[in-house]
């Protein structure tokens, strides 16, 4: 977008009532359109300004196994309902003008779980990256993975490497899927990775900062989390991007992933827009609190 361009979209949004909205909130809603032009948070969420939509909002996605149990049927059938919760709410992140999505998929330690169970969701990670690859596309959605790629069976690793590639070009929400994740490792390995650096006499340890470890995890180019959420009702992080989360505000909600709905996340961005946004700071003081 050119520069009259995106001055023409700033008078244009303010043609409505906004008197509440400040510059920011304008410019961010440039910036949602930009990336996807249908983004309308506005009727979305009514009456949170477009600086207190998470730009980038973390899932827990838990309760696949219980809801299956409530359900009767087998644990497979929980997860498989997941992945319908999952696309409702990929879909609804564009028009709500979140820039990334990223899901607790599988754990680096869940393989510690039943065998068929896990052979079970190994096919269906492959079936899925196969069947929504066309539908990020049309949806103009970037598929990313993080975790172990080389822990995972081979038609998962090209079914992810196929997605990636698939949608390299797509400017809108980034859906990130953390398969054979675990942040502990994620740590170590970015911290390993700055070592042979210095070994190598690339960078000095004195040199090695914040920034320069942010490049070394798998989410690197993405922004920190802003919102966690997490289903089912259980209080723990489990392991999941420790240090992306350092400032994301924390979302719990008793109902289990595969009964997660648009208004269930419509819920969870309308929280996370009525709280302040410290950052260490205290009450008073002149910090950010959008997202």
């Amino acid at each position: 977008m050119t520069v009259p361009e995106v001055a023409g979209s700033v008078q244009a949004v303010r043609g409505a009532d906004r008197s509440f909205w400040t510059e920011a909130d304008h410019a961010r809603l440039v910036e949602m359109k930009r990336r996807y032009p249908l983004a309308d948070p506005e009727a979305q969420v009514p009456g949170v300004p477009p600086t207190r939509v998470p730009r980038h909002i973390a899932i827990v996605m838990d309760g696949n196994g219980r809801w299956a149990k409530a359900n009767g049927v087998p644990a497979i059938f929980g997860h498989r309902s997941g992945a319908h919760a999952l696309r409702r709410t990929v879909e609804l992140c564009g028009p709500l003008g979140i820039e990334a999505l990223t899901v607790y998929s599988f754990s680096t330690e869940n393989w510690k779980r039943d065998g068929d169970e896990v052979h079970a969701l190994m096919l269906m990670a492959a079936s899925y990256l196969e069947g929504e690859c066309e539908a990020f596309v049309e949806n103009n959605i970037r598929f990313r993975h993080i975790g172990d790629i080389d822990g995972l069976p081979g038609e998962v690793r090209d079914g992810i490497r196929a997605a990636e590639n698939r949608t390299a070009a797509c400017t809108g929400p980034t859906l990130c899927v953390a398969l054979n994740y675990g942040s502990r490792e994620e740590i170590v390995n970015a911290a390993r990775k700055l070592a042979h650096d210095a070994a190598a006499g690339k960078l000095k340890p004195e040199q090695i900062d914040a920034c320069c470890f942010e490049r070394k995890l798998y989410t690197a180019g993405l922004p920190d989390p802003d919102l966690l959420i997490r289903t089912g009702g259980d209080m723990r992080i489990s392991n999941y991007l420790l240090w992306q989360l350092s400032y994301a505000e924390i979302y719990v909600t008793d109902t289990l992933w595969p009964d997660f709905s648009e208004d269930d996340l419509r819920d969870a961005v309308r929280a996370f827009a009525a709280r302040q946004r410290r950052f260490g700071g205290r009450p008073n003081d002149n910090v950010e609190d959008g997202a």
